[in-house]
């Protein structure tokens, strides 16, 4: 159908909790044919809408080929992204929940470092000691990147992280991390703590639009309705 608007909601945790608050709230019944785990769903009484329950991550690859017309995620995933995909993305509306912040954090042990200017010293320290660099995992590789080199650390390494990050450092497999948290307790309970200059962005949850199908028939009917 060449008028049916796609929307992309997350497809677990917290975020599709509060997300679907959304629509409650605006009487909006979501359906779907096998219950919660289906990942295709619709709007009772209503024809012309496709759900799509993704990975926030991505919700913000798809806006960003047009295939999803709406989406919900999170600002961290959406700064993330490649800026050629950013590019071809609109956020209409920061919403009230998903509110997080990416953050530098070391292992509570390192006493001597409380700032980005003191793990630029230590980075020096391990490439002319250890002849290494020091690695750090993430699942934020591009704005971690970013931020490291505006502050003047570039000898570093970054590991991908494919799982709990802050176990990386008590594994041996990096030296420190970058991780989105929003009480810092789970950073805590792992013995590790943020550097003071060490937030890289705040984030929240906030609906998308792709700017390739801004034209949609009843497209901003909708977000209206959504946004209001």
């Amino acid at each position: 159908m060449k008028n049916l608007i796609n929307i992309g909601i997350p497809s677990k945790g917290r975020l599709r909790k509060d997300v679907l608050k959304i629509f409650t709230k605006k009487k909006l019944k979501l359906i779907s044919e096998r219950g919660e785990r289906d990942l295709i769903g619709s709007i009772k009484n209503t024809s012309n809408i496709k759900i799509l329950y993704l990975h926030a991550r991505e919700i913000i690859e798809r806006l960003g080929d047009g295939s999803l017309d709406i989406g919900f995620s999170g600002f961290d995933l959406f700064k993330e992204s490649e800026m050629n995909t950013q590019n071809k993305i609109n956020v209409i509306k920061k919403l009230n929940f998903g509110k997080a912040n990416l953050v530098v954090a070391i292992p509570d042990p390192w006493i001597d470092v409380q700032t980005i200017a003191d793990l630029e010293e230590i980075a020096f320290e391990f490439r002319d000691k250890k002849k290494k660099r020091l690695r750090v995992a993430t699942k934020y590789p591009n704005l971690t990147r970013d931020f490291l080199f505006s502050k003047g650390v570039t000898q570093f390494k970054l590991i991908d992280s494919l799982g709990a990050t802050e176990a990386y450092p008590f594994t041996g497999s990096a030296e420190l991390i970058t991780d989105i948290s929003s009480s810092g307790e789970t950073l805590r309970a792992n013995n590790l703590r943020v550097l003071k200059d060490g937030e890289i962005l705040k984030s929240q949850a906030c609906i998308f639009i792709s700017k390739r199908n801004v034209k949609k028939k009843n497209l901003k009917k909708f977000i209206k309705l959504i946004t209001n």
